[in-house]
């Protein structure tokens, strides 16, 4: 079983335009990265470990850079951000880990949440002023099971669920994205801000699961059932090429939107609440110190 592989964005739609794409040394990013190159963008891989990125962006076409940012690290994501020095078009925000134990970062952030939504909410505000056209964030179907607890958003008082860490984080992402849409409107930006989903993609990321027995099983799964990451990037890069609205959430058209070609989906309840929204945007402002990354309209 699976899904057609990913068909490559129009040249024209992003040759020579630059894209930074996080987490882009395996799986769905890398996939990316790879499509986007083929393309004609310059594509830049921000990754964690540069061993890792080099050898992925030599298998990307054309210009490619690597570039070193550890999302669970605000230090990382201020001196990535600092050391920007030209055009940036767009910026996808694709990193993540799922379902890990219980771990806090150097920043006392729950992993989870620090890596595929802090970090991100912090890359993504330090870049604004320089994106040029959009912000794509990557999300998961688990939201439509999160709780975001904005009094105990890293788990301190809770008793810690990684499932239920991972679900928060993928409803914080859906959140975060309404949020820089409606704030960029307000702003009078251009830059739009769209959410997507890859379906169920066989990639590594069960690998970082608290458990052993369940990182087996859901890649013994994922190997005999899940789509390539190749398929996987093509929500994307529809999100990357196509004239969409800000705001739209790309998901696959198929069953249980688990694959299939790119198609505009509907967020959870949860997802659309504006007021949780800016709640969880202020409450990441007070975590990361890091404030919306364009000036107030005039």
């Amino acid at each position: 079983m699976g899904a057609p592989p990913a068909s490559r964005p129009g040249p024209a739609r992003v040759a020579s335009r630059t894209v930074v794409v996080t987490g882009a040394s395996s799986g769905v990013g890398l996939a990316v990265a790879r499509a986007l190159g083929a393309a004609g963008a310059r594509v830049v891989l921000a990754v964690r470990d540069r061993g890792r990125g080099e050898a992925a962006a030599a298998t990307v076409p054309g210009a490619r850079e690597v570039r070193i940012v550890d999302l669970a690290d605000l230090r990382s994501v201020r001196a990535f951000a600092a050391a920007w020095d030209g055009p940036l078009d767009v910026l996808v925000a694709n990193a993540g880990v799922m379902a890990t134990p219980l771990l806090r970062t150097a920043d006392g952030f729950e992993l989870q949440l620090a890596t595929n939504h802090l970090g991100h909410f912090a890359l993504v505000n330090l870049l604004l002023g320089r994106v040029a056209d959009r912000v794509v964030v990557v999300s998961s179907p688990a939201h439509r099971f999160g709780r975001v607890d904005l009094d105990d958003l890293n788990w301190e008082r809770r008793r810690y669920a990684p499932w239920g860490a991972y679900a928060q984080s993928k409803l914080a992402n859906l959140l975060f994205a309404a949020e820089l849409q409606r704030r960029l409107a307000a702003a009078g930006s251009p830059v739009r801000a769209l959410a997507v989903h890859p379906g169920w993609v066989a990639t590594n990321l069960h690998r970082s699961t608290a458990s052993r027995l369940q990182d087996l099983v859901i890649g013994h799964a994922s190997r005999l059932l899940g789509p390539s990451p190749e398929s996987g990037a093509r929500t994307t890069l529809h999100a990357i090429a196509e004239d969409l609205p800000g705001g739209a959430y790309v998901v696959p058209g198929g069953p249980l939107e688990l694959w299939g070609p790119p198609r505009i989906g509907r967020p959870s309840a949860r997802a659309r609440d504006p007021q949780l929204a800016r709640a969880l945007w202020a409450a990441s402002e007070r975590l990361t110190g890091v404030r919306f990354g364009l000036p107030a309209p005039a």
